[in-house]
């Protein structure tokens, strides 16, 4: 499939590149995508919460008075939920709550954005994406003139003035061609790739 790139000021270049069908012309599977995303934001979950029962609290091993006779309710301990300092009747406990999915389910959901990025013209492919110095000016106003506030830059290696450049501005994330995933591809308004960036993709999920 024949793709235009685009140039620096956003317009359509009068250079083409060759995209493979196999991973930028597939069907739209959205329960797919549905299920991929859910299990990459599960996985982001830290789990790390964590209260203490009855039983974990320390303390209160004893009955903090007898049954019958002082005119005070029934005790058996002062670790009771009822009490200051008792432990919590439904917990949290540590949990992990990532979602198993495999390599080929994860690699055809890619596919699938990928090609519906294609298809809403929400792709430009361009033959390099430097920065010249570490400055966010600069980056703004070659995103500005691309019409792409809210992008996603992926090139085929990090080139730290570019990324430098990214970390202020909010609605601008950079990454390397193998470390794209489907949360970063679905939340932004245009996905800009270099060409090298487009080979390594291909030959990745190919």
């Amino acid at each position: 499939m024949k793709y235009n790139l685009t140039t620096a000021t956003g317009k359509n270049s009068t250079k083409s590149i060759d995209l493979s069908d196999a991973v930028f012309a597939r069907e739209f599977n959205e329960a797919l995508i549905h299920q991929v995303i859910t299990a990459h934001l599960a996985g982001a979950r830290a789990g790390t919460h964590a209260q203490k029962t009855r039983a974990d609290v320390s303390g209160g091993g004893c009955k903090p008075w007898k049954q019958k006779g002082s005119g005070r309710a029934r005790a058996g301990t002062i670790r009771s939920p009822l009490w200051r300092g008792g432990g919590k009747v439904f917990a949290a406990i540590t949990s992990d709550y990532s979602q198993k999915v495999n390599k080929k389910m994860h690699n055809s959901a890619i596919r699938s954005i990928l090609s519906e990025l294609v298809r809403q013209e929400r792709l430009l492919v361009l033959d390099s994406f430097e920065i010249s110095a570490p400055k966010t000016k600069e980056l703004a106003q070659k995103l500005d003139k691309l019409g792409a506030s809210k992008a996603l830059i992926v090139t085929d290696k990090i080139d730290d003035n570019l990324y430098l450049s990214s970390r202020n501005l909010k609605n601008v994330q950079v990454c390397n061609a193998n470390r794209i995933d489907p949360v970063n591809l679905v939340g932004v308004e245009k996905v800009l790739m270099t060409v090298e960036a487009i080979k390594q993709i291909e030959e990745m999920l190919s």
